[in-house]
């Protein structure tokens, strides 16, 4: 045999490779098994002390005469390579140290500028409230309960477990109307664009709110999908502009980033739209359960399950770590779904998603959104406080719920702001960044401001996250005969 595994005794339990052939040289294979030992002991894989196997042993696997191993192993310990006590096998000498490779160049590269001190950037939850106790719980229970096949192929609609408690937590605090069979197991809500139109299972053109993120504007885009953007005023987006559009994607809860509801009018005739023009609604549900003020608003896909495409992760609530989240399908969607997805799950962790049926099952999900809900709360006031104190001149808007603010800015001010806010060390984003290309002044009105994340400092940062911000916004006018 050119090359073998060779398995130490048992209670070691290591195993030693040796390759013959790759020692080539003059003299046969007594020569060969010598010069792999030398190898093995010069490059480190045989560390000093390492006992090797017997005679026996290693001539039944290399297949050579047991003879040829005592005379190599005599050798190598004549030449102090080796030792060899009675009782005690044949070991690598203390003293054979592995052979000192050279050290490679190490290129420094330049410096890199220092990060923000306080990061008031929307999109994050506090890492340091995730619930590690409670999900460890979670998964010591998922993992010893999972059955075996749990370790093999998944579902490309996620596990049973997941989607069976999906629906019984979605019904009960969202409002939504579904079936475990309705449900498919994504990573998150662009997974879930991905999914919807990067195969073709819906198609454009698709309206927009004119504002939102643009990396989901990118995505869309880069899928051959064109997005129109869709008018916002106090009530939410102006459904009743929409036209030839074959779906439309909205942020009704929690409209993201300017931060209004969509009024209950508006609920209304958009289903009324997708219902006349077969089109679809998707529903961005991305942090639905935090509402401060009042009760959560229940989710559109209530008002006509087989009209609406109903998203949600636990990106907010949670971790966006974790790379969980499900998509609630109108019947007809499923099979085209789990079509596009493919007959393997290579998007979201087995065990993490029991881990999940369990966290939600067991009432640890709700426990945590409770207490992450007083905290945001709570941060979200004392950002109301410290502006009140501060700056009285810049007005928070948008409903309280969420994981950020909007903050009006006088006109022509929002770019100087958040350079003012780089200086203090402060991250944040200009509401501009937010706003649709193709949105138009006389449609949508530009209109200074920033777009700040209490959720994302952890609690002894934020007072002197929110001294840096209040030090960077723009003073107001000065009164009259001051």
């Amino acid at each position: 045999m050119a090359e073998s595994w060779v398995n130490y005794a048992e209670r070691i339990g290591a195993d030693l490779h040796l390759d013959l052939a790759a020692a080539p040289g003059p003299g046969g294979r007594r020569a060969a098994l010598i010069r792999a030992l030398r190898e093995a002991v010069c490059s480190g894989r045989l560390a000093p002390g390492t006992r090797l196997p017997p005679y026996r042993s290693l001539a039944a696997d290399l297949g050579i005469a047991r003879n040829t191993v005592a005379d190599a192993y005599a050798e190598l310990v004549a030449e102090g390579w080796l030792t060899a006590r009675q009782g005690s096998g044949t070991r690598v000498a203390e003293r054979a140290e592995p052979l000192k490779r050279a050290q490679p160049v190490i290129r420094r590269a330049p410096p890199r500028a220092r990060g923000p001190r306080h990061d008031l950037r929307q999109g994050t939850p506090d890492a340091s409230a995730f619930p590690r106790a409670a999900w460890l719980a979670s998964y010591r229970r998922a993992l010893q309960q999972a059955p075996n096949e749990v370790f093999g192929p998944g579902d490309p609609a996620g596990r049973l477990e997941l989607r069976e408690a999906l629906t019984e937590y979605l019904a009960r605090a969202r409002g939504v109307r579904t079936e475990p069979g309705r449900i498919v197991i994504c990573s998150g809500f662009a997974h879930a664009l991905r999914l919807l139109f990067g195969d073709g299972v819906l198609r454009g053109p698709l309206a927009v709110e004119a504002y939102g993120l643009g990396f989901h504007r990118e995505l869309l885009t880069a899928a051959g999908v064109r997005t129109v953007p869709l008018p916002l005023d106090e009530d939410g987006a102006r459904v009743d502009l929409l036209a030839r559009e074959r779906a439309v994607l909205l942020t009704p809860a929690h409209q993201f980033p300017t931060g209004g509801p969509l009024h209950a009018e508006r609920r209304s005739a958009v289903i009324d739209w997708a219902r006349a023009r077969g089109g679809v609604v998707l529903e961005d549900d991305y942090d639905g359960e935090f509402r401060y003020d009042r009760k959560p608003v229940g989710a559109v896909q209530g008002l006509d399950p087989e009209r609406v495409v109903f998203i949600g992760s636990v990106s907010k609530s949670l971790s966006p770590a974790l790379r969980l989240g499900w998509m609630v399908l109108p019947e007809r969607y499923v099979g085209d779904v789990l079509a596009a997805k493919g007959e393997r799950e290579a998007w979201a962790s087995v065990l993490d998603q029991l881990s999940l049926a369990d966290f939600i099952v067991s009432g640890a999900y709700d426990r945590h959104v409770r207490r992450m809900r007083q905290r945001y709360r709570s941060r979200r006031d004392r950002l109301v406080a410290a502006l009140a104190e501060h700056a009285p001149h810049i007005e928070v808007t948008g409903v309280a719920a969420g994981l950020h603010a909007v903050l009006r800015l006088p006109p022509g001010t929002e770019r100087s702001t958040v350079k003012a806010a780089t200086w203090q060390g402060v991250a944040l984003d200009g509401l501009a960044e937010f706003r649709h290309p193709e949105a138009t002044e006389a449609d949508m009105p530009v209109r200074d401001g920033i777009v700040v994340g209490y959720a994302t400092p952890s609690e002894h940062a934020y007072g002197a996250a929110l001294e840096a911000l209040c030090g960077a916004l723009p003073p107001g006018e000065e009164p009259e005969g001051g």
